[in-house]
């Protein structure tokens, strides 16, 4: 029997502001121009939000979806997001029930009522689920907003060995949804500061959960021609089509379901899990063999690490194919509240003189103030890495990796040798890598042995990065990050400020592999592998393939 294609609920267009004039200005740019998602609150243009208070679920359990509309009525499509899509829960025509949203929602919580609940079939497939909701307004045109639940594995649903964790600790990060993230907003005596407080009980920013086809990253696709202005790519798209600010940093859409859909499509099973699950469960990875992360996983809690390392001494394999390991956070009120004090962390994060809770500091790893560097965990550090193949940083860099120990097994069936580049042609360094300091000894890197660096590290294939951009001059060029991360993380360093500049200036993106207690690391660390995935390089997709099936068995 011929069955009909599935019809996303996304499809057709989406509603947009109707056209209006304003003055525009010669020295206006993105960074003068930061902008933050919020609810209109006007009944002549519809909308409708939805936020859980969990984001994991296991099937049986009731799901209560708070909301907000100012819609007379709206509708609710729930799907699984995988390589086979699946529709499993539709509400039509629901009454719309307006709550308004606190200034403060942000930090605060947007404290709505319960609109609609969904009680999750017995047996329902593990998965990412993308929660739909719209309403027309009097235009007729759409208004479309995402949410999402994670449908946990039972005993009886489990798909296999491997355990997908999202880097939902990121995502959080770069939420401005309500007011703020923990980058910029409306915090402050000034009110232009990121939050070092975020709620998880507000909706997501737009392009976090669901992007259309072609939607700009934050790596530049194409390489630069000499002179050219620094490019910005998804800043410039996602101003152009009304997403968020940040859409293209962290997030399901731009980085985890490239992994899943890809893995799916190649015949691998596996669940899904959030890292506040990780957080809040240390036993929830005993019934695997292999856990995996993929793109922008910046945001670690102490007990996050603590529960990795330990399933790795015991035997586990972890696979991440990620960038950018850098913060610590801490979640309070059962996961429904993220806590980074970022650079600000020595002055004003609570903990810092508490001789019981001082290691949880929420500042970068390799500081002062924590001093457990990300090598422990994942074989490479995030001071150590940072940015490539965009704006101004190594904008004509290799975008690929250099192999320097092609006999290891994770290049086996690569056909990869000594100084072979391989997934430059897919972008698959960048934006944001991980590496170490190191040192060369006849044509091979080996891990210079910092504090907090263990033993055996092996550094199969690189290349170079930088924390800072290098602003030539030029007609016209403006720069966006320019030296602040620079400045910001060396002012944590364990070091005096000089010295650690130097130190961190110049880094690289690595990928390595390393031994813990009977279990096994390998890391890719950029955020954008997932594209090697989706783009199909055939190096990329065989090294990925031979992590996964030593660790967790074969498709």
């Amino acid at each position: 029997m011929k069955t009909s294609p599935f019809r996303y609920p996304e499809t057709g267009p989406h509603a947009i502001r109707p056209w209006a004039v304003r003055k525009g200005y010669a020295d206006e740019h993105f960074l003068s121009d930061y902008r933050f998602q919020f609810p209109r609150e006007d009944p002549e243009l519809a909308e409708v939000f939805v936020y859980t208070p969990r984001m994991s679920y296991f099937p049986g359990e009731t799901v209560e979806f708070h909301g907000s509309s100012t819609a007379e009525t709206w509708n609710m499509q729930i799907y699984r997001d995988g390589a086979r899509p699946e529709m499993v829960h539709e509400a039509f025509d629901m009454p719309g029930v307006f709550a308004p949203t606190s200034e403060t929602a942000y930090v605060d919580g947007c404290d709505w009522p319960v609109v609609h609940s969904w009680t999750i079939p017995e047996g329902l497939r593990p998965g990412f689920y993308l929660v739909v909701s719209t309403c027309l307004r009097k235009s007729g045109e759409r208004f479309v907003q995402h949410h999402f639940i994670v449908v946990r594995a039972t005993p009886e649903t489990s798909r296999g060995k491997i355990l997908l964790m999202l880097a939902t600790g990121t995502w959080t990060a770069y939420n401005d949804w309500g007011g703020a993230n923990h980058y910029f907003g409306t915090y402050g005596p000034e009110r232009n500061e990121g939050s070092p407080h975020l709620s998880m009980h507000r909706p997501w920013t737009r392009g976090k959960l669901w992007l259309p086809k072609g939607a700009a990253r934050v790596a530049q696709t194409r390489l630069p021609e000499m002179n050219d202005l620094p490019g910005y790519p998804s800043k410039e798209w996602g101003y152009s089509h009304g997403f968020g600010q940040y859409y293209a940093a962290a997030g399901w859409a731009q980085f985890d379901r490239h992994f899943a859909h890809w893995a799916e499509r190649e015949g691998y099973g596996f669940d899904i899990i959030t890292q506040t699950d990780l957080h809040l469960d240390p036993s929830i990875l005993d019934d695997y063999s292999c856990l995996v992360t993929v793109g922008h996983d910046e945001y670690w809690s102490w007990e996050m690490r603590k529960t990795v390392e330990d399933f790795v001494e015991r035997g586990g394999g972890f696979s991440r194919f990620g960038g950018n390991f850098l913060w610590q956070i801490r979640l309070e009120d059962d996961g429904a509240r993220q806590v980074c004090w970022k650079t600000k962390a020595p002055t004003h994060d609570p903990v810092r003189d508490d001789p019981e809770r001082k290691h949880l500091l929420t500042a970068s790893w390799e500081s002062g103030g924590v001093s457990w560097p990300g090598a422990s965990t994942v074989g490479v550090n995030g001071c150590h890495g940072m940015y490539g193949s965009w704006g101004g940083f190594a904008p004509r860099g290799s975008r690929g990796f250099t192999v320097y120990r092609p006999d290891h097994w994770v290049f086996g069936g690569t056909d990869l040798r000594y100084a072979d580049v391989f997934g430059a042609e897919a972008n698959i360094f960048g934006y944001e890598v991980d590496g170490l300091n190191y040192t060369f000894e006849r044509g091979l890197p080996y891990p210079v042995m910092d504090p907090g660096v263990p033993e055996g590290i092996e550094i199969l294939a690189m290349s170079p990065a930088t924390l800072f951009e290098y602003e030539h001059e030029g007609p016209g060029y403006r720069y966006y990050v320019r030296d602040s991360d620079l400045v910001g993380l060396s002012e944590l360093a364990a070091e005096e400020t000089p010295v650690a500049r130097r130190n961190f200036q110049y880094g690289s993106g690595m990928v390595v592999g390393m031994k813990r207690g009977a279990g096994e690391v390998i890391c890719a660390g950029t955020c954008e592998w997932v594209m090697g995935l989706t783009r199909r390089d055939p190096f990329t997709e065989q090294i990925t393939r031979n992590a996964l099936d030593r660790f967790g068995g074969s498709a």
